[in-house]
């Protein structure tokens, strides 16, 4: 697995992925767990700029992040409706989301033109092959069965971002999904340095209580 190397607290992450996911995700994937207005906090930004530049249609004050597909029509399209994303980087853990977003390669074979070396045969297309290219599979054989060992874009294949530029896409979108996967972790994280400094600080007042306490023992 890649690591994905997230950090919920980089907010300026957190916006690149928001937009990213509400431009590539959301016409197939939900996120039904996740309030929008939720979001302004962790962003840095105003309810009126995510409602301008995210939302979709019509809201109202604790809608959730919806699909914009049906997902009856996503049931005849792609055989199964597109899984609900809000819990997915915890479920998953988010080195398993950024590896799976780098790991799509063409693949004739497959019912839909697409492959994933995560993933096998799943019924997501590469949805960010404008910015990544067209990676295509080196394969190796082992025990007699051809495995992919490699994936490679070809010059003629390329996207509209090098391979810095596409992982660091990939990276905020796995940034945004951790982030909803529990909103709280950065004040938790937060929250925790500072518990952690009080029992510091506690443990050596106790240390000195106990000596003062102790000296005419003995």
């Amino acid at each position: 697995m890649m690591d994905a190397r997230v950090d919920v607290s980089d907010q300026s992450s957190l916006q690149r992925g928001a937009k990213l996911f509400a431009n590539n995700c959301m016409g197939c994937h939900s996120a039904k767990y996740v309030r929008w207005n939720a979001l302004p906090d962790a962003l840095g930004v105003s309810m009126e700029m995510i409602e301008s530049n995210l939302v979709y249609g019509s809201y109202t004050p604790g809608d959730t992040i919806n699909a914009a597909m049906r997902s009856e029509d996503a049931a005849d399209w792609f055989g199964a409706a597109p899984p609900d994303l809000s819990l997915t980087a915890r479920a998953r853990g988010e080195d398993w989301v950024y590896t799976y977003l780098n790991s799509f390669y063409q693949d004739s074979d497959a019912s839909i033109g697409w492959n994933n070396t995560v993933l096998p045969n799943s019924s997501m297309p590469h949805v960010l092959w404008r910015m990544q290219g067209v990676p295509e599979a080196r394969y190796e054989t082992h025990n007699g069965e051809p495995q992919v060992a490699e994936l490679v874009v070809p010059t003629d294949q390329q996207g509209t971002l090098n391979e810095a530029e596409y992982q660091r896409v990939t990276r905020d979108i796995t940034n945004f999904m951790a982030f909803m996967a529990e909103p709280v972790r950065a004040k938790r994280q937060e929250m925790g340095v500072w518990v952690i400094g009080f029992l510091i600080i506690f443990t050596g007042l106790a240390y000195l209580l106990k000596r003062e306490y102790w000296r005419d023992v003995h």
